[in-house]
């Protein structure tokens, strides 16, 4: 399986273009990285995958030069034909076990779920780290389900060996939380950083807390 360090997960930026408006997500990840985002993620529901590889190649020239991971959502066509790092596939999505057993060597296959013994069923099919979630409520995801809480993150952290990423409703002040009540590698954000006036503060904001765990 391959090495991830959970320091590479203590923030993923999300795309998303409405939120990202007027401004292209071309330029608020490319701002981002800047700030020291340490992963990226593309997600794009609307487009076609050869619209989605497009702006992923241009995405994955940034995150190459600055040494960030890049991860698709839900598709792995996709992340294969921009060599992206990886993939995040969801409860709906083609089965982690199935991804693992075609994916070439090195290639990181990250997925969601806010149950233990889900986790641990995912990660022993291959899944590299957990995306968990609705931490808190959020408006960016319509299919978050319920908020589990600070305590239901934990859960999920406990039963694990492999990095567990907070998402759902993250800005600074939640970020902050999940830092400090759990061993969560670090959190996943859309909106704060999408819709931020200077995404370059916002990404510090929420990277600080857990740089201050070491």
């Amino acid at each position: 399986m391959p090495n991830l360090h959970p320091d590479q997960l203590r923030l993923i930026v999300i795309t998303d273009d409405t939120l990202a408006t007027p401004r292209s997500i071309i330029d608020v990840v490319r701002v981002a990285v800047e700030a020291g985002a340490p992963a990226i993620q593309l997600r794009d529901k609307a487009s076609t995958a050869r619209e989605m590889a497009t702006t992923g190649r241009r995405l994955r020239e940034i995150t190459v030069a600055a040494d960030v991971l890049l991860f698709v959502n839900d598709r792995f066509d996709v992340a294969l034909a921009i060599e992206a790092d990886g993939v995040h596939v969801g409860p709906d999505d083609v089965p982690v076990a199935a991804l693992r057993r075609v994916a070439p060597p090195g290639f990181l296959i990250g997925t969601s779920t806010d149950q233990p013994d889900e986790a641990v069923r995912l990660v022993a099919e291959g899944a590299d780290y957990i995306g968990c979630g609705a931490v808190y409520a959020t408006s960016t995801k319509a299919d978050a389900g319920p908020t589990i809480g600070i305590e239901g993150l934990q859960a999920v952290v406990d039963v694990l060996d492999v990095p567990v990423v907070g998402i759902g409703g993250i800005d600074a002040h939640e970020a902050s939380e999940i830092a400090k009540h759990t061993s969560a590698a670090g959190v996943a954000a859309i909106g704060a950083i999408m819709g931020a006036d200077d995404p370059a503060a916002a990404v510090r904001r929420l990277l600080q807390p857990f740089e201050q765990r070491g």
